[in-house]
């Protein structure tokens, strides 16, 4: 555990790509090359031919994790199959032909949050200095991933209707 959080972290982490497209012509993408190479090529070119600003976020193992780098791609699928690193690419051109800006490139949780973070000596840490703590913690992780995952899902099934002109006479 870094030092910083030797007693773990509460929160929830702080959701960059959600912030970004809140202003709805920013091109987002959020990537893992180890679990889906062919969605990191396709967000980059999408990126790359997107008239406006883009942000690519990626998920990137390092050895402060605790995890043994030659099996660092297994890890950052176990990242995206828990939940906790969900792949997805918002283009705002889509809006633009009547369709949901939003795609979900990672399919729904196929295993615990338990499996992923417990693979990596940063969290496990924990488990052994406080246990109890820690399993709050990991509880806390798991229903933040949860929710999480149900708002993108239901942003991602969202209709794209008409867009209001806010600033016009007739609201058209």
């Amino acid at each position: 555990v870094a030092k910083f959080a030797a007693a773990g972290k509460p929160a929830s982490k702080k959701d960059l790509g959600l912030m970004a497209m809140s202003y709805g012509n920013v091109y987002v993408a959020q990537v893992a090359i180890g679990a889906n190479d062919a969605q990191t090529v396709k967000a980059f070119r999408e990126a790359e031919a997107y008239e406006g600003p883009s942000l690519i976020i990626a998920y990137s193992h390092c050895i402060a994790h605790g995890i043994n780098m030659s099996t660092a791609t297994d890890q950052q699928k176990a990242a995206v199959n828990s939940g906790h690193w969900i792949l997805y690419r918002y283009n705002p051109e889509n809006a633009l032909r009547g369709e949901n800006p939003l795609k979900l490139d990672s399919k729904s949780p196929s295993i615990s949050m338990k499996d992923y973070m417990y693979n990596e000596t940063r969290f496990k840490m924990l488990t052994k200095s406080k246990p109890e703590r820690a399993e709050k913690l990991l509880r806390l992780a798991q229903q933040d991933a949860n929710k999480r995952r149900l708002f993108y899902e239901q942003m991602a099934a969202m209709h794209v209707g008409e867009e209001i002109d806010i600033g016009s006479d007739n609201g058209k």
